[in-house]
């Protein structure tokens, strides 16, 4: 098919199906597959027209005079390049799902929408009857032009239980497009927000952002708040106990103090109940997880490590392991150094209202707390502006813990005079060992 070119722009607009040819032949080399179609389809849930992911580049589409769109040739071949700069190891692979236990993300809308959540409804709903068209992503639909399914490797044990797994320069590059994705979403939204400034309906004086909380046959119970009734208790235990969801329930949440609590938080890692929670709460503290040992310090750490720092370190030390240790659990400590002890280090880009923080945070380690002479913490830049992806620095673990226990002396000298290994008030006579975890359940929900 010939091109359709738009006489006397610039840009050089061709049509959609000229790009998705021009697309799979200058990505035909590249490690990573792609797809077909990536701008003559669109999933049902999103309007054709604004733009397509291609990796982490936007490649916007533009409506022509004419009525029909039109592709920037430049943008095309700009994606395609940075797409065939992608090296990928086939065998290192990385777990992209399904974890149990953790809560569905909502979808904020775009082309990706959770690209994990994408690949979770294509696999579980290949063979379920009677799917209905619309409700789910098509077959034909794309990850940022990702042939994911090309390299989607399922693993099973006692031929019952599956897991999903993609090389880890695939994982990267479909993390990046969803930041770039949620990025321009945000600003767009951003940018309508400005705009509507007249026309706006008067909200309902007699309405109030905190209506009362109302059963199936009422009113409910009113809230009573937590004052440590389950202190030192282990959740394998408590999460078995018949009642426990209703008891829970009855509980203002322990962090904030006014919404209704729903689940029992615990720490992961010595397996200590630390406190009945609201679902905001829980998913707030919870670690931004993108791999087994690999986690995003998000935009939330600016509160749970600044503003709130308090509160939540004295909530997260309601573990008597990570009181007694003066510590947090490894991800939490992991995100604390990327966030507060290497924040100097981050580099900056300058931006129309000064300078910009690069990129986003990234914090892996090696290793784990159960062999600290070996475990590393690696702190880098993903996401940079200007192509710049570097490590900041490699904290040893125990260098991290002296510097955490340093901060919370200075952050919360409350929560720091109740820990430490002469703090056992509260603690069992039998503390729940630590074990590692080689199977990886257990660090599911991180």
């Amino acid at each position: 098919m010939a091109e359709r070119v738009v006489p006397g722009r610039a840009d050089h607009l061709i049509t959609p199906a000229a790009a998705d040819s021009m697309w799979g032949s200058l990505t035909a080399g590249s490690a990573v597959p792609t797809t077909s179609a990536v701008f003559t389809y669109f999933p049902s849930d999103v309007r054709p027209g604004p733009y397509v992911l291609l990796g982490a580049c936007v490649v916007e589409l533009v409506r022509t005079d004419g009525g029909w769109w039109g592709v920037p040739e430049a943008e095309v071949r700009r994606a395609a390049a940075s797409w065939n700069a992608v090296e990928m190891d086939a065998s290192d692979l990385v777990r992209i799902g399904p974890f149990r236990g953790v809560p569905e993300r909502e979808r904020p809308g775009g082309t990706l929408r959770g690209w994990r959540r994408r690949i979770s409804w294509e696999l579980r709903g290949a063979d379920r009857p009677g799917r209905q068209a619309g409700r789910e992503p098509g077959p034909g639909s794309h990850l940022a032009g990702v042939d994911w399914r090309r390299l989607l490797v399922q693993r099973s044990r006692d031929g019952v239980e599956r897991s999903w797994w993609l090389p880890r320069a695939v994982v990267r590059l479909l993390d990046a497009a969803e930041h770039t994705e949620a990025e321009r979403l945000h600003s767009t939204r951003a940018g309508r927000a400005d705009t509507a400034v007249t026309g706006q309906h008067r909200r309902d004086p007699r309405a109030t952002d905190s209506q009362p909380t109302t059963g199936v046959d009422g009113p409910a119970v009113p809230q009573r708040p937590y004052t440590g009734e389950l202190r030192g208790q282990l959740y394998s235990v408590l999460s078995r106990k018949p009642g426990m969801s209703r008891q829970v329930a009855g509980w203002v949440c322990a962090v904030c103090g006014t919404a209704p609590a729903a689940v029992l938080d615990h720490c992961h890692e010595h397996g200590y109940v630390r406190a009945p929670v609201c679902p905001s709460c829980n998913t707030l503290e919870r670690p931004d997880h993108l791999y087994d040992n690999d986690i995003r310090v998000a935009s939330r750490y600016q509160r749970l490590f600044g503003t709130d720092a308090a509160v939540w370190l004295r909530h997260w030390h309601c573990c008597p392991g990570c009181r007694t240790r003066t510590t947090l659990p490894l991800p939490h400590l992991a995100a604390w150094t990327a966030h507060t002890a290497t924040r100097t280090l981050r580099p900056t880009h300058p931006s129309s209202r000064g300078r910009k923080p690069c990129g986003v945070l990234r914090v892996s380690w090696t290793g784990s707390q159960n062999t600290p002479r070996s475990c590393l913490l690696t702190v880098s830049v993903d996401c940079c502006p200007f192509g710049e992806h570097r490590i900041l620095a490699r904290v040893p673990y125990r260098e991290a813990v002296e510097q955490f226990r340093t901060w919370l002396a200075e952050t919360a000298p409350a929560v720091a005079a109740a820990a430490g290994p002469d703090r056992l008030d509260g603690l069992p006579a039998e503390p729940r060992p630590v074990i590692v975890d080689s199977n990886d359940k257990g660090q599911a929900l991180f």
